[in-house]
């Protein structure tokens, strides 16, 4: 099996990784990568214990990955990115972040959804499936319909009004359910999914395939699952392919199982960012 060499979706202890940026280069070497880029959870405007503190925290997350790209050079080709989480009325638009801390890639996602109706966020990621259940409670009236179309609907706005160059784990709302709620199969879901997607390949950004769900085993499928890895190769979206590591030791979490099921649904490439900007390269 081809080794994967590299990986765009990891977090350092800046944020809620385990270790300091340079631990994944050492790890990324052994490996055998030829490119690492870091894409901790930027500043949002509460207290919490998963993203970088302050925007002072997040320039000297910059400067560190930047010195750490030019020790390695030869190497190693390292960049900067940032997880930033979309939450309307509440999070600085992605473009702010990009300039302020001169970043090379920007990655989107959507980890706290808002009610329509009731104060407060939905948080949907996670250890505790807890968590999701009593968020759909107490913010959306256990209605389930209405909490999972107000994920996609944020997902869709994020498309729409930032400037992103991947979308993080797309239908990362399906972990905590395990079809205890909803079914993907559902024709309200299925429809939620293809508009989103139809956005996406309009605007031409990049669907990660993430491993995480699969490697800390708290999903049956990739994010996203094969039915919408199907539709994604029908509609020439490009990929790329991330583990998502908190720790070193994750970097390469479930990756050659991931490029088999890619092969066998008909993806050749994934695209990778490069010091000549994104390119496709071989699976």
């Amino acid at each position: 099996m081809q080794k994967l060499l590299f990986n765009l979706h990891n977090h350092t202890n800046y944020c809620d990784g385990s270790s300091p940026p340079e631990a994944y280069i050492r790890a990324a070497i052994r490996k055998g990568f030829h490119t690492l880029g870091f894409s901790s959870h930027a500043p949002v405007l509460f207290q919490n214990k998963f993203a970088i503190k302050n925007e002072q925290s997040l320039l000297k997350y910059a400067a560190e990955i930047k010195a750490l790209k030019i020790k390695y050079k030869n190497t190693l080709n390292v960049f900067l990115g940032l997880e930033i989480d979309y939450i309307p009325g509440i999070s600085f638009g992605f473009q702010y972040y990009k300039i302020l801390a001169d970043l090379d890639y920007v990655i989107g996602g959507v980890h706290l959804v808002q009610s329509p109706e009731k104060n407060g966020l939905w948080f949907i990621d996670g250890s505790k499936q807890e968590i999701y259940d009593d968020g759909i409670k107490l913010l959306f009236d256990n209605d389930i319909r209405k909490a999972v179309i107000s994920y996609w609907k944020q997902m869709r706005e994020m498309i729409t009004t930032q400037t992103l160059d991947i979308v993080a784990h797309l239908d990362k709302i399906k972990m905590h359910n395990k079809n205890r709620h909803f079914t993907e199969n559902e024709p309200w879901y299925v429809e939620q999914l293809d508009q989103t997607l139809r956005l996406i390949a309009e605007k031409n950004i990049i669907v990660e395939v993430n491993t995480r769900g699969l490697y800390k085993s708290r999903s049956d499928e990739l994010f996203p699952g094969n039915k919408a890895l199907e539709k994604i190769y029908e509609l020439g979206i490009p990929i790329t392919l991330n583990s998502d590591a908190h720790k070193p030791e994750e970097l390469t979490g479930y990756y050659d199982e991931t490029k088999k099921t890619l092969r066998e649904i008909g993806f050749k490439y994934l695209r990778l960012f490069t010091n000549h900007g994104w390119e496709d390269v071989p699976i």
